[in-house]
């Protein structure tokens, strides 16, 4: 896959998150470019990130795939979406 994602990831807090989503982009190959996140009333997870896959051999849907096994292993919600359609849709 060429270009970049926009990697959403929420849920309850728990130790291992950002750890768990790192190591499967490293495995996809994936750079992390910016990452943000923060807690929300003590217990609410959310994290954002901008990914470039450029070095990935995987499509776009083999990507949104594989972060399954992330969603279920730390009871998670994982929403992958291209850089370009994020950008579409919060230009309206």
């Amino acid at each position: 896959m060429k270009g970049r994602i926009i990697l959403t990831v929420l849920g309850s807090d728990k130790s291992g998150i950002v750890a768990g989503v790192s190591k499967k982009l490293c495995e996809l190959k994936g750079n992390i470019i910016d990452i943000t996140q923060t807690i929300f009333d003590g217990d609410l997870f959310a994290m954002i990130m901008l990914v470039d896959l450029a070095d990935s051999t995987l499509e776009f849907d083999e990507v949104k795939k594989e972060f399954k096994s992330i969603e279920n292993e730390l009871s998670l919600k994982i929403y992958v979406q291209h850089e370009d359609i994020f950008k579409a849709m919060h230009r309206i």
